[in-house]
C-alpha cells in the first residue's frame, strides 16, 4: 500500500481530473504486482524450513508459518485489489511530491552526507563489515546448543527412585517424609505424591518410583532475590534420603519425553543387548564414567537386577507320598497369595470380583508361608513347607524391550550448562568404552538430543534447498546472475546482528532461535531486493540523460545516481522496518509462560533486522558502485537490468 501511495506522490502535477487520477493509479498500482508477487514467494519459500518440520518442534512452529504465509498472500491479494479502490476514494484535491514531505526531506538531510561518507570510504567500510561477520561466525561456533528452551510450566515434578526391594511400608514413610519436607519450603503452595502406578496399562511405574508434583505460589510472593533453580537445589539439599536418587523435571515436558522416547528426563543412554546382566554391568560402568561431568545431574542407572521373588517350588516326591497333585499345592498358593475370584457383582454398568485370600498375618513373611495348610485325604493338614520348597531370589524388577531387544537406560538431566555440549562431552567420555563392548551390544542416545539431532538434521537438509530456490526467484527477478549475487550477500551481513544479540543474551542455539534466523533470513531478502531495483530504476534513469559509454559516464556520475536511487522512498523502507521493531521490541520484557520460547525467535530477528537495514542502507550501494564502475571499466559500459517494483 505504502508503494502505491508513494508513486501516485510521485507525480509532479498537482490537479487531475477523474479520469486522469484513475489511469494514474492503475498504472501505479500494476507498478507495485511483480514486486509484492516475487516478496511474496521469498518470505514463504524462506519459511519452508519450518513447514518440514516434524514432531514436537513442528507441532509447536508449524501454525507460525501457517500463519505468516496465509497472512502475506491475503496482504498481497489486498495491496492489488482492495488498496487502489480505498484510494480512489480517499486519495482528493492537491497531491503534493515526495520531496515536499518534511519528515522524507529530514531523512534524506541525514542519510545522504552518511551515505556519501561510506561510498569515499568503501574499501574501509567493507573490511569493517568483514571483520564483523568474522567476529560474528566465531561468537556463534562459542554458543551453547539444545533443543527447546525451557518452558518454564509453573510447577516442579520431582521424581526420585529408591532401590526396587523396598516394601509398600517403606516407600509410603519416604514419600510423606519427602512431601513434609518441600512444604517447608516458603514457595511451595501444595504438595502431591504417588509412588508405584495408577491401575492403568498406560503407567507402568514400578513401586519403587515416586512422582510428587509441587505447586508454586505467585512469583511476587517469593523471597527476594529466589529462582526457580534456587528453589530446586533447596528441595534437592533437603532431600537427601539414603538409598534415594533424586530428579527434577515438569510434569508436562515430562509426560512429553516418556511418550516420544521413553526416557523421562533431558538425556538417556540407551543399552541394547541379549544378557540383562550383561546390560547391568555396562549402564553401572556408563554410570560411573559420565559421574563429574559438568551440566550432568540427577545421573541415575535404571535397575536391571535386585528385584525380590519368592519362589515357590513343589517337591514332587513329598507330595506324591501324601497323594497330592502339583496342581494342588498351587490351588493353595493361588488362595492364600494372589486370591482367588470367587464371583462378580454387578452395579449398575460397573463389574466389580470378589476374591478370598488369606489374611495378611499369615502371609506377610517366609515362615507364615511355610506354614500354611495345605490338605490331604490321609494325613490331614500339613505345612506347605513339607511339600515346597519357599525362598527368596533376585531377578529383576521390569524387564524393558525395545526394537526387539532387551533394554537398559542411563538417565540424566541437564542443569547449569547447554545440552549440546554436555552430551559431546559425555560421548568423548565414551567413545573408548564402546569400541570395547561385547558383541551384539550398542548404546543410543535418546531423550532431547535425539529431538535435537532429528531437528537439525531436518534444516541442514532443506537451507540449502531453501537458498537455492530464493536465488531462483531473484534471479527471475533481475533475469541477471550478478545481480542476485549481489543481492544474496546480504544474508550473512543480515544475520551478524542476530548472532551478536543471541551471544550477549546468553541464549542457546535452539530450534526456536534457527526459526528466529529462517524469519529473518526472508525479510532480509526482501529489503536487499526493494533496493536494488531502486538502484537499478537510478541507472537506467542515468543512462536514458547521459548515454551508456565509458566517454559519457564516469565515477562521479554512477556516484549521484547511487546516491539518488539509494534515498528514493528512504521513509517507508525505515517505516517498514520500524513497524518490525516497535511490534518486536516489548517481546523482550514479556513475563509468564511462554515468554521462554518467544524471546529466543525474536532476539535474532531484532538484531537481525537492525544490522540488515544498516547493511542495506550504507553497503550495498557499495557493492552496487563498485560492480556498476568495474562494468564500466572492463566492458566500457553498465550492464541495463529493468526491473519493475
Amino acid at each position: 500500500m505504502k508503494k502505491i501511495i508513494q508513486n501516485i506522490f510521485k507525480k509532479e502535477k498537482d490537479l487531475l481530473s477523474a479520469e486522469e487520477r484513475m489511469k494514474l493509479i492503475s498504472s501505479s498500482s500494476k507498478l507495485v504486482g511483480p514486486g509484492v508477487f516475487y516478496s511474496t514467494l521469498i518470505v514463504i519459500a524462506s519459511f519452508l524450513p519450518v513447514f518440514l518440520l516434524t514432531g514436537m518442534e513442528g507441532k509447536l512452529f508449524s501454525p507460525l508459518a501457517w500463519t505468516k504465509s496465509f497472512i502475506l498472500i491475503v496482504d498481497a491479494f489486498l495491496a492489488i485489489t482492495l488498496t487502489p479502490v480505498l484510494i480512489s476514494y480517499l486519495l482528493k484535491g492537491k497531491l503534493r511530491p515526495e520531496n515536499k514531505n518534511p519528515i522524507n526531506r529530514k531523512l534524506e538531510s541525514v542519510y545522504t552526507p552518511v551515505l556519501e561518507f561510506c561510498l569515499n570510504w568503501r574499501k574501509t567500510i567493507l573490511g569493517i563489515n568483514l571483520i564483523a561477520l568474522v567476529v560474528g561466525l566465531t561468537m556463534y561456533t562459542r554458543l551453547g546448543s539444545e533443543f527447546m528452551p525451557p518452558l518454564d510450566e509453573g510447577s516442579v515434578l520431582f521424581m526420585p527412585v529408591t532401590l526396587p526391594d523396598v516394601s509398600n511400608s517403606e516407600v509410603k514413610r519416604i514419600l510423606q517424609v519427602q512431601d513434609k519436607l518441600i512444604t517447608s519450603i516458603p514457595e511451595v503452595s501444595h504438595v502431591l505424591g504417588k509412588a508405584g502406578r495408577a491401575n492403568t496399562a498406560t503407567d507402568n511405574s514400578p513401586i519403587s518410583m515416586i512422582e510428587t508434583i509441587v505447586l508454586l505460589k505467585p512469583q511476587h510472593e517469593w523471597r527476594d532475590g529466589k529462582t526457580k533453580n534456587d528453589i530446586v537445589s533447596e528441595i534437592n539439599t533437603k532431600l537427601q534420603i539414603p538409598g534415594v536418587t533424586n530428579g527434577f523435571t515438569q510434569p508436562i515436558i515430562n509426560r512429553i519425553n516418556m511418550l516420544a522416547t521413553g526416557i523421562r528426563t533431558d538425556v538417556g543412554v540407551k543399552i541394547y543387548g541379549a544378557s540383562l546382566d550383561t546390560i547391568n554391568a555396562l549402564a553401572q560402568k556408563i554410570k560411573q564414567t559420565l559421574e563429574g561431568t559438568s551440566g550432568v545431574k540427577d545421573l541415575y542407572a535404571e535397575p536391571i537386577t535386585g528385584g525380590k521373588y519368592i519362589d515357590i517350588v513343589a517337591k514332587r516326591e513329598a507330595i506324591g507320598r501324601y497323594g497330592l497333585s502339583v496342581d494342588d499345592v498351587n490351588s493353595v498358593v493361588e488362595t492364600a497369595i494372589g486370591g482367588m475370584t470367587l464371583t462378580t457383582t454387578i452395579e449398575g454398568r460397573q463389574r466389580f470380583s470378589v476374591n478370598a485370600r488369606y489374611a495378611q498375618e499369615y502371609r506377610n513373611s517366609i515362615e507364615a508361608l511355610k506354614k500354611l495348610q495345605v490338605q490331604t485325604m490321609e494325613f490331614g493338614p500339613i505345612p506347605l513347607e513339607a511339600v515346597a520348597d519357599i525362598k527368596i531370589s533376585d531377578g529383576p524388577p521390569m524387564i524393558n524391550s525395545e526394537n526387539a531387544m532387551l533394554r537398559g537406560s542411563v538417565l540424566f538431566n541437564v542443569r547449569d550448562r547447554d545440552l549440546g555440549s554436555t552430551v559431546k562431552e559425555a560421548q568423548e567420555k565414551l567413545n573408548a568404552m564402546m569400541s570395547q563392548m561385547p558383541k551384539g551390544y550398542y548404546i543410543e542416545w535418546s531423550g532431547q538430543w535425539e529431538n535435537q539431532i532429528r531437528a537439525n538434521k531436518t534444516l541442514s537438509l532443506i537451507l540449502p534447498i531453501v537458498v537455492l530456490i530464493i536465488f531462483l526467484i531473484l534471479f527471475f527477478t533481475y533475469h541477471s546472475l550478478k545481480e542476485a549475487l549481489i543481492t544474496m550477500i546480504t544474508v550473512p551481513f543480515a544475520l551478524i546482528g542476530g548472532i551478536f544479540m543471541v551471544y550477549f543474551y546468553g541464549i542457546n542455539v535452539s530450534v526456536a532461535v534457527a526459526v528466529g534466523f529462517i524469519a529473518l533470513f526472508g525479510m532480509a531478502i526482501e529489503t536487499a531486493m526493494i533496493m536494488t531495483i531502486y538502484l537499478n530504476e537510478a541507472m537506467n534513469k542515468m543512462v536514458a540523460k547521459h548515454g551508456n559509454t565509458s566517454k559519457t559516464l564516469n565515477e562521479s556520475i554512477i556516484r549521484d545516481y547511487v546516491i539518488e536511487g539509494s534515498a528514493k522512498r528512504l521513509r517507508p523502507k525505515l517505516m517498514t522496518v520500524s513497524v518490525s521493531l516497535f511490534g518486536l521490541v516489548p517481546i523482550l520484557w514479556s513475563t509468564g509462560t511462554g515468554a521462554d520460547v518467544m524471546i529466543p525467535i525474536t532476539v535474532p530477528l531484532i538484531g537481525g533486522t537492525i544490522t540488515s537495514v544498516i547493511y542495506v542502507l550504507f553497503v550495498t550501494p557499495i557493492v552496487f558502485e563498485m560492480t556498476k564502475l568495474h562494468e564500466l571499466k572492463t566492458k566500457g559500459k553498465i550492464e541495463l537490468i529493468d526491473v519493475k517494483e
